[in-house]
């Protein structure tokens, strides 16, 4: 499916204040970028480089003062994702090299500390994806989506203790289960087309069968009209705006919305 989203933001600094920010989505295997605009008002220098996790990150320093971020993207997403119940786990020795930080316990996801609670929720279950869509599942079941429950410090323990949260908590807990089984997982940000209330979004993927698959707890069916922005170990290292000085957020408003493909010209025999 052809998507087009936007996220349009206000910030207002007190004196110029240095920013990363993480908001261009990039070809790959699941999207394909068709055209994107990125505005800066007002216009300053900006960099750009690709961190450790193959994401996209611009640098600049915010003026003193109001600063409006545009980014326009159409993109080329899968309109269903991949499932594999009998896909299988890797065993560690097997695992590539590049998913081995994705086994370790991060900030927000003190995996080290919940293997009794997720043997408890796989119970019975084959190693693999069968023990993922397990965890999946009892978060769906047993937390609540709700607001104002988590802050910026929340972790994956604190979040099966208040038995609410929102997205980002919600995926931290199903990251922190999987590491715990030493499946490797990791965080993903970007656009879920028809996510309502609209906003960015917050999922997880985990490694089973020799590829990455997709799981988001919020849902209750999996869902395609996803676009990736940024992957990571937790939250900490997925932030769209990382500001290092004081940097307040006036307004954003994100959209998703389905495109029509363009005609394909007939062709003449």
């Amino acid at each position: 499916m052809r998507l087009r989203a936007t996220c349009k933001m206000r910030v207002t600094a007190s004196s110029d204040c240095p920013v990363v920010a993480m908001l261009r989505p990039r070809s790959g295997e699941a999207q394909w970028m068709v055209s994107e605009r990125y505005e800066l008002h007002p216009w300053v220098p900006t960099s750009e480089y690709v961190d450790t996790f193959g994401n996209l990150c611009q640098r600049m320093v915010v003026p003193k003062g109001d600063m409006r971020i545009e980014v326009d993207a159409v993109m080329e997403a899968d309109d269903v994702i991949a499932v594999a119940p009998d896909a299988e786990a890797v065993p560690v020795h097997k695992l590539a090299s590049d998913t081995l930080q994705y086994l370790l316990q991060s900030r927000y996801c003190p995996s080290d500390k919940m293997g009794d609670r997720a043997e408890t929720i796989v119970q019975g279950k084959m190693a693999g994806y069968a023990q993922v869509e397990a965890i999946r599942h009892w978060i769906h079941e047993n937390i609540t989506y709700q607001y104002s429950v988590s802050n910026a410090s929340t972790d994956a323990l604190q979040t099966l203790e208040a038995g609410a949260g929102v997205c980002r908590d919600f995926s931290h807990v199903g990251i922190a289960l999987c590491r715990s089984l030493h499946i490797p997982a990791r965080l993903v940000v970007g656009y879920l087309h028809g996510l309502d209330p609209m906003d960015m979004h917050a999922w997880f993927e985990a490694y089973v069968g020799g590829r990455w698959y997709t799981f988001d707890a919020t849902q209750s069916r999996p869902r395609g009209g996803r676009i990736v922005v940024a992957y990571g170990r937790d939250a900490a290292d997925v932030a769209f705006l990382s500001n290092y000085g004081p940097l307040e957020m006036r307004e954003m408003v994100v959209s998703v919305e389905e495109l029509a493909r363009p005609a394909q010209p007939a062709v003449k025999s």
